[in-house]
């Protein structure tokens, strides 16, 4: 008989226990992913010639892809998601290549985001029509062409379909009707052509619906009144004509971004978008709008950007009740303002101020803005502004535009400092005077031309135009200093 002191003792059982634990964990988690899935995706590797930053580099045959960058399982370690994003201002951060069609072989794949990797091309991977899980797909800010295929239709389960940033040409595919669990359609900047189908009035959970920037024609369809939960409409940037649409008027519940701006668009400002007390952006802009702004619009006391430029719109315009607006245009209309309305000086947060053309005949040594920090922009060209900018800018520390063409400012030029930000400046006809500094030279454009200014011009890249009519400026390019 064995005696008692051969027996395990308890701390052995309890050491076998956590080791059989922690080596069945060890097993599960060391279980690779799917064939299929590997294979599918290592495909797409082959199909990326470049990949600077080294994305990919953890996608190696023979290990488990659930744990690749990107790379998201769920349900039996099936790959679920391919998540792979760049920086839209760094190259070093793209994929250059295209996209396989092998991704098909990905069964329960319901999202891919490809967004912001720049120089991925082709035409659009048709192969995932195929992939009846799909819901989610962001392939954005690419070059891909060609056209979007007819029967995108056909992922009836699509939660969101955004192809923005590419270069697709033809029309909107008419079967994006039967995409009726949608929340979001993104086709903007792109190359699309024709007009908006009516079809998509089908997509009654649209909240985003973005159309633009594209080449489309034709009216607005009058088909608001099926968008209940809408709350981005964005159109700008097409050749779309006519009236806005009365039916519009049924967002005014949700609607937070009303972008129709830079097409054609005629007739009157309609009331109804006083009522739209949610909206934080209106572009209007670059359309053939005219008459008046209705007095409704002193309701929009949330409105942060505010766009109704280069449009035929004539006095009066009416008091806004903001308590801070972030940036307005109203330049190129037939408005007659006199002075920089009340409720612009008073805004601590704007950072875009453009009155071009407005009837301005403030005197800048008195104007006094609640705020000066966070303005990069301000535009007051053609107007009847005088006395000196110089206590303005100098008080901004991001100012990247300062436009007074045609006025009648007077400063000396030495006296105005240059925020390393700024790229734009534009002092044309006035009445500067001094010597220019030698700050100028860091600038994008620049015009000073048609003032006082004198002595030699610094080594710029600007041509004879934005020096000529000074009282003595010398140089190049310019005809050269006397000794």
């Amino acid at each position: 008989m064995q005696s008692l002191s051969h027996l395990p003792s308890p701390h052995f059982f309890i050491l076998s226990l956590f080791l059989f634990s922690t080596i069945s964990c060890l097993t599960v988690t060391a279980a690779k992913c799917h064939v299929d899935d590997e294979s599918g995706l290592l495909a797409f590797k082959s199909g990326i010639t470049s990949d600077p930053s080294g994305k990919l580099n953890s996608w190696s045959p023979g290990t488990d892809c659930c744990k690749w960058y990107g790379i998201t399982c769920r349900d039996n370690n099936r790959v679920t998601t391919i998540t792979i994003y760049g920086q839209r201002d760094n190259s070093s951060t793209f994929l250059w290549g295209t996209i396989s069609p092998s991704l098909s072989k990905l069964h329960s794949l319901d999202g891919i985001y490809l967004v912001d990797t720049g120089t991925l091309s082709g035409t659009f991977p048709s192969s995932l029509l195929t992939l009846q899980n799909l819901k989610f797909v962001y392939i954005e800010n690419n070059k891909l062409s060609g056209r979007i295929p007819g029967n995108i239709g056909d992922l009836t389960g699509l939660v969101a379909f955004s192809v923005a940033g590419n270069r697709f040409s033809g029309p909107i595919p008419s079967s994006v009707s039967k995409l009726t669990q949608l929340s979001q359609l993104k086709f903007g900047g792109n190359l699309l052509t024709g007009t908006i189908p009516i079809g998509i009035q089908q997509l009654k959970n649209l909240n985003f619906l973005g159309l633009g920037p594209n080449r489309l024609t034709g009216t607005i369809p009058d088909f608001f009144s099926s968008f209940t939960e809408l709350r981005i409409l964005r159109l700008s940037h097409n050749k779309l004509s006519g009236t806005i649409p009365p039916s519009i008027s049924l967002l005014s519940s949700n609607l937070m971004y009303l972008e129709l701006g830079h097409n054609a668009l005629t007739g009157q400002i309609p009331d109804f978008l006083g009522k739209f007390h949610r909206l934080d952006t209106l572009d209007l802009s670059w359309n053939r709008l005219s008459g008046t702004v209705p007095k409704s619009f002193g309701n929009l006391t949330k409105i942060f950007n505010l766009d109704l430029s280069h449009n035929f719109l004539v006095d009066p315009f009416p008091e806004m009740n903001v308590k801070g607006i972030e940036s307005l245009d109203l330049s190129y209309n037939g408005f007659h303002l006199g002075e920089i309305p009340k409720w612009v000086t008073s805004s601590p947060i704007i950072y875009s101020l453009k009155l071009a053309k407005c009837g301005i005949k403030t005197n800048l040594d008195n104007w006094k803005p609640v705020e000066t920090y966070f303005y990069d922009y301000i535009d007051l060209s053609e107007n009847e502004v005088s006395g000196s900018p110089v206590g303005l800018l100098n008080r901004t520390n991001y100012l990247v535009g300062f436009w007074v063409e045609g006025n009648r400012v007077r400063f000396n030029m030495e006296s105005l400092k240059f925020p390393k930000t700024l790229k734009y400046l534009d002092l044309s006809r006035n009445l500067v005077f001094g010597k220019l500094p030698a700050a100028i030279s860091g600038l994008e454009k620049m015009n000073v031309s048609h003032n006082h200014l004198c002595g030699k011009i610094p080594a710029t890249k600007f041509p004879a135009s934005a020096f000529v009519g000074n009282d003595c400026l010398c140089g190049p390019p310019l005809q050269p200093c006397k000794v």
